[in-house]
Formats: structure tokens, C-alpha cells, sequence
């Protein structure tokens, strides 16, 4: 569904409204609802925290209150681990179904940012460290839920990377890696699911608080993007409101606010604030609230069993398997069990904060294993710190069983909202934990909750089997127990980055900032970008995750080996089930520029699909690159450009698993304006087409004329020495513009690439 606002109908509701009015529409009236307007007719709109869920207060104009019963879907950290944009779009269908029983217009989801840290506590919220598997995830879960009629709002934009005083802090970021690493994701989600609403970060970026950030909320995201509807703050992220309507702010949350309406009043009758600019605003905020009232909302009933059902097949097809030595997995289902952990017991399905739902139910892992198989239990974790004879009890029951099965989870003191993890560590209490069960049964399963990557060096070679589980919402339970059985065959791959160890981490010595600075000092380099480029060994490389069968890829083709750009190419491929038991593959198609002017990431996610497959089944894969998929942004241009030059497509089962490749040619790229200028050097020169034309043929004469004493002056070295000297002084330097001023010459050339 899109934003088709009846223009006569916003203009003459506009006409109509006071300054009052209009200042009043642009602060909620609540925490959870906008401004009516009883004389015009406009009723409020109600929204709601998400993302994986609904959290909607029993009472729409209170904060502190609990909220209604719905279902806790698996987070963004888990869904992402599917990789499956169609199965995101089923959650979003579902959220939508039970916001328009109990009476929601807008969702506050999905978030969006990058995992640049694995340390950031919002993490779980968040789908990747790569921004197209986050836009293609997010992507999907806006058209679901809109599909149904009711708004999503993609959060927090822009560069919210860490709780670590997120109210204050300013992120400093070049251009550049604003625009490929921390926008890329939104500006994908944006212009292909089209959101109704947008809403801004607690953070400054560049110096200037996201709610007032023209650059970012007006010209980035309005002008270059097309987004058409009404951009919110972040809940007391705004700090001038007339200024952050002058930069596009339409609505701050939460309300009342009569400071901030009587602000904005002041503003337009003292000149500082254009009514027209207000009117703007309100045109927005109608367009959307008018929009979200054609779908009726409440009086219905949640689907409680068919929801939480759907939520336990979503958690299965996002369970990733990091090690299953000696098949110790899938479970026969005779086993003695030693079922091991508080989290077997009592899940940990989410994060804490304001994404925290009050579920319909609950399920825990403990009940369904005791009608599988011989089960016995003990605690083991319940303290933080060393508890000796937990651990025994623990160990008396791995060593009468024949397999242990560990229940790990990161507490909610450690990964929550609003303050960021100190450390990769699990508790002293869990690491100790495994390797004393370790020690006692030769078969460990370790099963895992936790929102991003967690350390495991220290214990990862005593166990024979790991299930990342992330918080996999209020049916994960199930989910767990179909994987640990092969009733599910695990098909989910990270969508990050696990670390050997925190400072292997490329934003380490820069996160999370000094004071109220954090720098981006790594750049581009995010994730396995990063990890690629410094060479560094990972305890598990972006896009990993193990099956019960075993898949193989074969007969790469590609539509064209020469294209240009507007042609976009056609990647076909057969993977193959060549295994026992059905399952799924994640194909992923990465690209590595092999010369650019710009240093460009080794390789780069740019499509991905996945694929069911019976046993010894063949599909053909087909994956399409458009453009974007070879370009980078230029900051001095201020765009996205792609070189002319050839490009290796790298077809994998992980970023680190490349199983075909293949080399095609861009014979065209992108139509540009020279950037040569006076103080160029022959560098810059001989990279401009234009340049390297006009310039050639003078530095060929100089080397012609040297070729006779070549040996001593090493012409081919000198050329190298002298490709960073402007051209001017390459020319004084070797004589090669005769007895004419080289400053004359330089700038004739100048002209001459600019006429």
C-alpha cells in the first residue's frame, strides 16, 4: 500500500487549521498518539514500540505502564539469520494483523542499524553489519506489515551505533562511509518499501543532532531518496523544535509538549520559521494519519495460537549450527539426557528496553525435551559469579548421560538498551560451566542466546556441537528442540561477524569515542570488510552456518562478460543437495573491484537467495546485479560512480567459502566531470580518461627521449617517483614541456580537459 494522499482534502484541512493547530499537530498529544483536531474531524493516530512485536500500553497516554498481551517474534539479530526476505515479510504481516486488533496505526520498526560493534547493546534490534542483507531484511518486513495496513517506521536514522551516551554523543564519519556503510541499508529499505514513517536517532552526527540535521532528514533523505512521508524523533531526542522543523523534523516524541508547540508558534510569528515551511510539515503528517485511518484498528482478536506457531517455524529457519563434530547432531531421541542451564528452563527469547513485549506465551525448552527423551536437569548458571557447587551437580548429571546439553544465555544486565556491552565475555560462572561438563561427557551441545557475537575461544574446542539460537522470541524453545532433533534442518547463516577476540574488532581503538566524540577511524572497513582487509583470522566469517546435508554449487554463467551500465547483468548457478536429508542453502554473490581509483572493500555483498532442495535435487539459482552493485561513492562528487574496468563475481557459501567466480567487464563508467585542476598530480592525470589523453602522448615523448640513457636515468622508476608530484613540477622537473612556463602549460590543460 502506498502513501496516495487526497490532495484537495490535506489542503482544505490546512486552510482551515489555526497556527495553533498546526504548531500542535508536530508534538504527540501522548506518549503513544498524535493530535486530533475535533473541529476539523481528524481523529489521532496511535503508535506503537516494535519491532519484533508489539509493546502498546495498556494506557495510550501513559509511559509507565505495562503493556498488552502480543507475540514476541524472533528479533532483528535472529531474523536476519534467515536471510529469507519473504519469511521477514510474513513477521511483518503478522505484527500487522494483531496491531489492527488491539488498535496500533504505526509500528515503531524495523531497526536498521549497522552492527559496527559487537558491543553495542541494542544490538539484538539490529539486523547486520552489511547494509544490503540489513535493507533487503528490512525491506521486506516494511511491505509485509504494510501490506495489511499499517505503517512502518524504519529506526534510528541516522549512524546509532552504540547506547554508550547515545543522547549526546556526536558521530564523526566521513562521507563516504556515511553514505556506502550507515545510509546504504535505509536508502535501499526507503526507495523499495517506500515506509510511511522515519524516525531520527538521539545522536548528533557531524555536529549536528540528528533531529535538526538538514543535510541527513531534507536533502539526503527527501531530495536523493524520495521519501514521502513524516519523519519522528526518537523519544526526548529533540532539542530546538523550531529548528527541527526548519530541517524536516515533522513529529516530536513523546507528547505533550506545550513548550514545544508554543515554540514553534513563536517561531512564525517572529519571521524565524516560514508558515509555508510549516505547512509542510503538517502536509506530511495528514498525508500519513489520514492514510493510516483507512484501515479500521481494534475491537479484534489476537491469533494466539497460529501466531506463536508461525513464530517457532520463523526461530527454526533462523537457528544458525556453528560446529557439529562427529555428528554429534541431530539427536537420536533415545538418549540419556543432562539438560544443563537456566535459560533450558526459563528462556531468554529478548532484549531488554523498549522493545520488551508482555507475550501471550511462553515456551521453554526444558518440557519439550522430557517428552522426546530420558531428561534429568540442574541449574548450573543461575549466579553471575563462581558457584563450585552448582557446577558439581552439573557434572554428576554429564557424567551418568550421553549427551549434555548447555543452555547459555547472556543476562540482561549484560545486553540491553541503553548501556553497551563491557566485554565479548560470557558470565566466569557459564565458562566455567562448559568446561567442567566438557570434561565429564564426551557429547556437548552448547545452545546460545544472546543478541551479537559473543567470545568463545577459551572453550570452543571442548564442546562438539554449538547452536546459535540469538533470542529467538517466545516460541524459540520449540524451534531449538525441532533443530537439536533434525525435526528442522538448521539453514541460517550469520549476518555478522564473530571475532576471535574483541580487539581483532576494526573499530576497537575508535568505540565507543572519547567523551561525546566517537570517530569512524575504520571507515568503509565494517565487518568482514574490515576483517578481509587487515588479513585477520575470525572465530566464524559473515554469512557462515553449517547444515545436516551438504550442498554443491556448479555451471556459473553470466548474462554478459562486457556490459554497460543500465544493463544489468543475470548470474545463473545450480546448487545441489548432494546429502541425505533436505535442507536449505544461502547463496551469496559477492563482488571485488579489481582496479579503482579508491580503495574499495576486497569483496562486497551485492544479492543472495535462498534455496530448498530435496536429497540429490538440483535448482538453477538466478541472481541479478543492477548498477549500484559495482559502484562506490565518491565524496568528491559527491555521488554514487562506477569505473570503467573488471569486476570478479565471487560466488559463495560464506564470505570466507568462495566456490565459483567468474570475471566480467565494465566498458563504460560513469559520465563524470573532470576534477582535474592546476595542482593535480600526473597521478590524477593519467587516471582521468580525458586527462590521460591529452597528457600521454607528453610524458611518452619524455621517456623516448631517455630511452638512449635509460639505465641511468631509470625512466620506468622515475615515471613512479613522479606520479604524486603535481604535473607542473613533473613538467619542470624533466623538461618535457620544452622551454614554455609549465604553470602556462598546466592551466592551457586544465581548460582544455574543462572546455
Amino acid at each position: 500500500m502506498t502513501l496516495q494522499e487526497p490532495k484537495l482534502q490535506i489542503s482544505d484541512l490546512i486552510s482551515q487549521m489555526t497556527l495553533e493547530e498546526k504548531a500542535a499537530l508536530c508534538t504527540g498529544a501522548s506518549p503513544w498518539r498524535t493530535v486530533g483536531i475535533e473541529r476539523l474531524g481528524l481523529e489521532p493516530i496511535v503508535l506503537s514500540d516494535g519491532p519484533h512485536g508489539l509493546r502498546r500500553a495498556s494506557e495510550i497516554d501513559s509511559m509507565m505502564v505495562e503493556s498488552l498481551p502480543a507475540t514476541c517474534f524472533p528479533v532483528a539479530a535472529t531474523l536476519s539469520s534467515s536471510w529469507d526476505v519473504e519469511l521477514a515479510g510474513k513477521l511483518g504481516q503478522a505484527i500487522a494483523e494483531e496491531a489492527i486488533d488491539i488498535g496500533v496505526d504505526i509500528v515503531l520498526g524495523p531497526g536498521m542499524n549497522i552492527k559496527r560493534s559487537p558491543l553495542c547493546g541494542r544490538n539484538f534490534e539490529y539486523f547486520s553489519e552489511d547494509p544490503l542483507l540489513a535493507g533487503k531484511m528490512a525491506a521486506g518486513l516494511i511491505e509485509g506489515m504494510q501490506s495489511k495496513g499499517v505503517g512502518a517506521c524504519v529506526k534510528h536514522f541516522a549512524v546509532n551505533n552504540q547506547e554508550t551516551r547515545r543522547f549526546t554523543v556526536d558521530a564523526v564519519v566521513d562521507e563516504r562511509t556515511l553514505h556506502e556503510i550507515y545510509l546504504a541499508g535505509f536508502e535501499l529499505a526507503i526507495r523499495s518499501s517506500k515506509p510511511w514513517t522515519v524516525m531520527c536517532s538521539y545522536n548528533s552526527v557531524n555536529g549536528t543532532f540528528a533531529a535538526e540535521n538538514h543535510y541527513l532528514l531534507t536533502e539526503v533523505l527527501r531530495d536523493q531518496w524520495g521519501f514521502e512521508g513524516f519523519v519522528m524523533s526518537d523519544w526526548g531526542a529533540v532539542h530546538d523544535r523550531p529548528e527541527g522543523v526548519k530541517a524536516g523534523l515533522d513529529l516530536e516524541m513523546p507528547g505533550p509538549s506545550p513548550d514545544r508547540t508554543q515554540a514553534v508558534i513563536d517561531a512564525v510569528n517572529s519571521g524565524d520559521l516560514d508558515m509555508a515551511t510549516l505547512d509542510t510539515v503538517v502536509e506530511r503528517l495528514l498525508k500519513v494519519i489520514l492514510h493510516a485511518q483507512e484501515t479500521p484498528k481494534g475491537g479484534g482478536v489476537i491469533d494466539v495460537e497460529g501466531h506463536h506457531a508461525l513464530a517457532r517455524s520463523i526461530a527454526a529457519d533462523c537457528m544458525v549450527m556453528l560446529k557439529n563434530e562427529d555428528g554429534v547432531l541431530p539427536l537420536e531421541g533415545n538418549e540419556r539426557i543432562a539438560v544443563i542451564g537456566q535459560a533450558a528452563r526459563m528462556p531468554v527469547f529478548q532484549g531488554g528496553g523498549s522493545s520488551h513485549i508482555n507475550t501471550t506465551k511462553v515456551d521453554n525448552a526444558l518440557e519439550f525435551l522430557r517428552q522426546r527423551s530420558e531428561v534429568q536437569y540442574a541449574i548450573g548458571d543461575a549466579s553471575v559469579e563462581l558457584n563450585q557447587e552448582a557446577i558439581d551437580e552439573a557434572v554428576v548429571l554429564a557424567n551418568n548421560a550421553d549427551v549434555a546439553l548447555l543452555f547459555i544465555a547472556l543476562p540482561e544486565s549484560v545486553e540491553s538498551e541503553g548501556y553497551d556491552r563491557p566485554n565479548l565475555y560470557l558470565t566466569p560462572q557459564q565458562v566455567a560451566l562448559i568446561h567442567a561438563v566438557a570434561a565429564a561427557n564426551p557429547r556437548v551441545v552448547v545452545i546460545l542466546n544472546n543478541g551479537s557475537a559473543i567470545d568463545m575461544h577459551s572453550w570452543i574446542n571442548d564442546v562438539d556441537a554449538i547452536i546459535e539460537a540469538w533470542l529467538p522470541g517466545q516460541a524459540g524453545a520449540g524451534a531449538v528442540v525441532d533443530i537439536l532433533f533434525g525435526d528442522v534442518n538448521p539453514s541460517g547463516k550469520l549476518g555478522e561477524t564473530f571475532p576471535i577476540k574483541l580487539s581483532d574488532t576494526p573499530c576497537h581503538l575508535n568505540f565507543p569515542g572519547e567523551k561525546d566524540t566517537v570517530h569512524y577511524g575504520e571507515g568503509i572497513y565494517v565487518g568482514y570488510r574490515g576483517y578481509d582487509a587487515m588479513e585477520r583470522d575470525v572465530l566464524f566469517p559473515f554469512g557462515f552456518g553449517l547444515s545436516y546435508t551438504q550442498f554443491e554449487y556448479s555451471n556459473l554463467s553470466v548474462s554478459a562478460t562486457n556490459f554497460k551500465l543500465g544493463q544489468p547483468l543475470t548470474v545463473t548457478l545450480d546448487v545441489t543437495n548432494v546429502g541425505y536429508v533436505a535442507g536449505k542453502e544461502i547463496v551469496q554473490l559477492y563482488v571485488s573491484d579489481v582496479e579503482s581509483r579508491l580503495p574499495r572493500p576486497i569483496k562486497e555483498l551485492k544479492a543472495f537467495a535462498k534455496v530448498a532442495l530435496e536429497p540429490g535435487e538440483t535448482k538453477q539459482i538466478t541472481l541479478t546485479l543492477d548498477d549500484r552493485a559495482f559502484m562506490f561513492y565518491d565524496p568528491d562528487y559527491g555521488q554514487w560512480l562506477a569505473e570503467a574496468g573488471a569486476f570478479d563475481l565471487l560466488v559463495g557459501a560464506s564470505s570466507a567459502d568462495i566456490r565459483l567466480t567468474a570475471q566480467v567487464n565494465l566498458t563504460e563508467g560513469s559520465a563524470v566531470a573532470s576534477l582535474l585542476h592546476v595542482y593535480s598530480t600526473l597521478k590524477d592525470w593519467m587516471s582521468d580518461p580525458k586527462g590521460a589523453e591529452i597528457v600521454k602522448p607528453m610524458i611518452d615523448n619524455f621517456a623516448s627521449q631517455a630511452m638512449g640513457d635509460a639505465e641511468a636515468l631509470g625512466v620506468d622508476s622515475m615515471l613512479v617517483f613522479f606520479q604524486d608530484l603535481p604535473l607542473t613540477q613533473v613538467l619542470r622537473f624533466t623538461g618535457a614541456g620544452g622551454s614554455e612556463s609549465p604553470d602556462k602549460i598546466v592551466q592551457a590543460l586544465v581548460d582544455k580537459v574543462h572546455a
